[in-house]
């Protein structure tokens, strides 16, 4: 018998905001000003796995950056 493995093709705010240790209102804020970027799918919002990556890797980014000062 062959075991099928379905990846999650997405996720809802409050699984990205327990994700980045995030509470639900705040991540709700980086979604509506565009700093983690979302599809609208019906009336909720969905992040793609990816979207989580470049907003973790721009703040880190952004954190060096600033130690390099």
């Amino acid at each position: 018998m062959t075991t099928t493995v379905i990846e999650r093709k997405w996720y809802t705010t409050a699984e990205v905001a327990e994700m980045l240790g995030y509470g639900l209102s705040k991540t709700k804020m980086l979604v509506l000003t565009g700093e983690i970027r979302s599809i609208k799918d019906g009336r909720n919002r969905r992040i793609l796995p990816r979207y989580v990556d470049e907003y973790v890797e721009r703040r880190t980014q952004e954190a060096e950056a600033g130690w390099a000062v």
